[in-house]
């Protein structure tokens, strides 16, 4: 987990070759299609029935255009600031179909920082494993004192 501090955290409008940035990988399994079903009760067929989704023109179930987005919070409460993040919303555009299986790098930057408020917008996009952007975001964070 990282644990930056406001002051440490470069916007790309601060210094467009050394600003602050991270990226991670996960790759989507049934497991958290279930747990996702389980917790927020949505029971879509085209999330949770394999033939309903192909009859659809899909090649399968589609992974949960929220479950995806979910991974903005980990980018910001571990990565981007990390442990310090306090989140304030997050903007989500669904650009493709995510399927169970694959590998997705979420990466975002710090686009620019408010000092008065102390906090930033993140920059956000989700690739998957073919480097196609399959979702992007707009995170607006805060940094807590210690």
């Amino acid at each position: 987990m990282n644990e930056y501090r406001f002051e440490d955290i470069v916007s790309r409008e601060e210094d467009k070759a050394n600003y602050t940035r991270a990226e991670f990988t996960v790759t989507v399994t049934a497991e958290m299609m279930r747990s996702f079903l389980d917790i927020t009760g949505d029971v879509n067929p085209l999330h949770n029935d394999d033939e309903f989704a192909k009859s659809k023109g899909f090649s399968g179930r589609v992974v949960y255009g929220m479950l995806t987005s979910s991974f903005y919070s980990t980018l910001a409460g571990v990565y981007l600031p990390g442990k310090y993040c306090i989140l304030h919303s997050v903007e989500t555009a669904f650009r493709f179909p995510v399927f169970i299986g694959d590998t997705l790098t979420v990466s975002g930057f710090v686009k620019t920082k408010h000092d008065t408020t102390k906090t930033m917008e993140i920059s956000a996009q989700i690739l998957n494993q073919d480097g196609k952007k399959v979702g992007k975001g707009k995170i607006l964070a805060g940094c807590m004192d210690e």
